[in-house]
C-alpha cells in the first residue's frame, strides 16, 4: 500500500511538470539573464577603434548579447575611417545602438554617418550631431569638383542608412552633408533621424526595450530592460596607440627624442640616451603618421637639429642655439599647426613655445661649460716633485718616464750620463709638461 501511494505522488509531480508552462526547461528559459555590451567611442576617429569594436562585437556573440550600445562623443575623422565603421557597424551580427553620451558630447562630421549606420541610434541631453560636411584629409576645404564628388557619394551613404526614416529626417541629412547644419538631440529626435532622447545608458536600455530591429536578413525584438552591461574597455596598447595620436604628446615624443640624439652625440660612449631618443622618434613617427600634419615642417626641424649640433662642436657664444630655438618653434608650429588643420587636432602654442624655450636654456647651459673650460688657464699640479717613476724611453737627456699612470716627457739634469729604459728616477723640477728627474740609487 505504501509502495502504492509513493508512485502515485511521483505521477502527480511528472504530471505537473509536463503542463504547459510547467516544465524545469521553460522556467531556465524565462529567468535567462540578458546581457548587453557596452564600448565608448572618444575623440576623433582612429584606427584602434575598429580592433575595440571588433572585440566588442566577438563578446557580443559569444554572450548571446540583445545589443551592442556603442557610446560616441567624436568631432569626426578621416572619411575612409569612417566608412570602415559604418561598413562594422551594419555588418554586426548583434544589433548596434549609437549613443551620444554624455551630455555636451556630439557626433561631428564622420560620426554622424557613424551613428545613422547603427540599427539604433539614441542622444544624450544637451548634444549635437550634424556638420558633415567632407573636408580634405589634412581638414582642408575641397577644390569645387572634388567637393562635389565626395558629397554625392556621401548623401547616397546617407540616403541608405536613413531609408526606413520620415522624409525629414533624410533630408536633414543631406543637408548636414551640403551645408554643413547641425542640430540639437530635441531637433534630431523631433524629425526621426534619431530614436530615442535617453539621459544614461540604463536610461536607454529601458527605451529601447521592445524596440524591433532589422539587421541583415534577421530581425529582432529588444529584451533589453534590467539586462546587465558588458563593459568593453580599450586594451593598454590601444590605449597607448590613442594617446600617441595626440598632437600634443606626439610633439613631446619628437622634442625630448631630439635632445636625447644630441645628448648621445656630444658625448659619446654612453647608450642610454641613444636609446630613448630613438624609441622616442620612432613613437613620435608613428603618431604623426595618424594626424593631419605638414611634412615640410621636418625641415626646419631638421635645421634646428644642426644648428644646436654646430654649437656644440663649435660654439659661438650661443648665437646659432638662439637660431635653433626659432627654427625649432616654426618647424613645429608649421608641421603641426597648418592652417588647414582641424583646431581639435593641433598642438598647444604655449607647449611648443615653452619646450623650445627650454630646449635652448639647456643648450646655453652646455655651450657656457664648454667655453669656460677653453679659457680656464693651464693648471700644473706641483705635486708632481719627490714622486719616484720608470725611465720608459731612454733618458739621453730627452726621454719618457711613467710617473704611475701617467707618462710624462723627462730630462736628466745637465752633466748627467743616460739613463737606460727601466731606471728608477726620482722628480726634481717641473717646468710645465715637462719634468727633470734624476737616477735614484740603488
Amino acid at each position: 500500500m505504501r509502495n502504492r501511494l509513493l508512485l502515485w505522488m511521483l505521477l502527480a509531480v511528472l504530471g505537473l511538470g509536463l503542463l504547459p508552462g510547467g516544465s524545469a526547461g521553460a522556467a531556465v528559459w524565462q529567468n535567462a539573464e540578458r546581457v548587453v555590451v557596452v564600448l565608448r567611442f572618444e575623440g576623433a576617429l582612429h584606427p584602434v577603434m575598429t580592433e575595440h569594436l571588433k572585440r566588442a562585437q566577438a563578446i557580443a556573440e559569444r554572450e548571446g548579447a540583445e545589443a551592442i550600445i556603442l557610446e560616441l562623443d567624436t568631432p569626426g575623422g578621416e572619411l575612409g575611417l569612417m566608412n570602415s565603421l559604418v561598413e562594422q557597424v551594419r555588418g554586426s551580427s548583434t544589433p548596434v545602438v549609437v549613443y551620444i553620451a554624455p551630455r555636451g558630447a556630439m557626433a561631428g562630421s564622420a560620426g554622424t554617418l557613424v551613428t545613422l549606420a547603427g540599427h539604433l541610434s539614441a542622444m544624450a541631453p544637451e548634444t549635437t550631431i550634424g556638420a558633415a560636411s567632407p573636408v580634405g584629409p589634412s581638414g582642408e576645404d575641397l577644390g569645387e569638383t572634388m567637393a562635389s564628388k565626395l558629397k554625392g557619394m556621401t548623401k547616397a551613404t546617407a540616403r541608405s542608412l536613413t531609408a526606413n526614416r520620415p522624409p525629414e529626417a533624410v533630408k536633414l541629412a543631406e543637408e548636414m552633408i551640403d551645408s554643413g547644419q547641425a542640430v540639437s538631440v530635441d531637433e534630431a529626435v523631433a524629425v526621426g533621424l534619431v530614436d530615442f532622447k535617453a539621459a544614461s545608458v540604463s536610461d536607454l536600455l529601458a527605451k529601447i526595450d521592445g524596440a524591433a530591429v532589422s539587421f541583415g536578413d534577421a530581425q529582432r525584438v529588444l529584451q533589453t530592460a534590467g539586462a546587465r552591461m558588458i563593459e568593453v574597455p580599450r586594451t593598454f596598447m590601444e590605449e597607448l596607440l590613442m594617446v600617441l595620436a595626440n598632437p600634443n604628446i606626439a610633439f613631446l615624443l619628437l622634442a625630448i627624442g631630439v635632445q636625447a640624439i644630441l645628448i648621445e652625440i656630444s658625448s659619446p660612449g654612453g647608450w642610454i640616451a641613444g636609446f630613448i631618443g630613438v624609441v622616442c622618434l620612432l613613437l613620435a613617427t608613428y603618431g604623426m603618421g595618424l594626424l593631419p600634419v605638414n611634412w615640410f615642417g621636418l625641415l626646419f626641424l631638421g635645421v634646428a637639429f644642426v644648428l644646436f649640433l654646430l654649437d656644440i662642436k663649435a660654439p659661438t657664444h650661443g648665437a646659432l642655439t638662439a637660431a635653433g630655438v626659432g627654427s625649432f618653434i616654426v618647424g613645429a608650429l608649421v608641421l603641426f599647426n597648418s592652417p588647414n588643420v582641424p583646431s581639435f587636432q593641433r598642438v598647444s602654442v604655449p607647449l611648443v613655445v615653452g619646450t623650445g624655450l627650454a630646449i635652448g636654456l639647456i643648450f646655453f647651459v652646455i655651450v657656457g661649460f664648454a667655453l669656460r673650460a677653453q679659457r680656464a688657464p693651464l693648471r700644473m699640479s706641483t705635486s708632481l716633485v719627490g714622486q719616484v717613476g720608470i725611465v720608459n724611453t731612454t733618458l739621453s737627456p730627452l726621454g719618457t718616464v711613467q710617473l704611475g699612470s701617467e707618462l710624462w716627457t723627462a730630462t736628466t739634469e745637465e752633466g748627467s750620463p743616460p739613463l737606460p729604459k727601466g731606471a728608477r728616477v726620482k722628480v726634481i723640477g717641473q717646468e710645465h709638461l715637462r719634468i727633470r728627474v734624476k737616477q735614484v740609487e740603488e
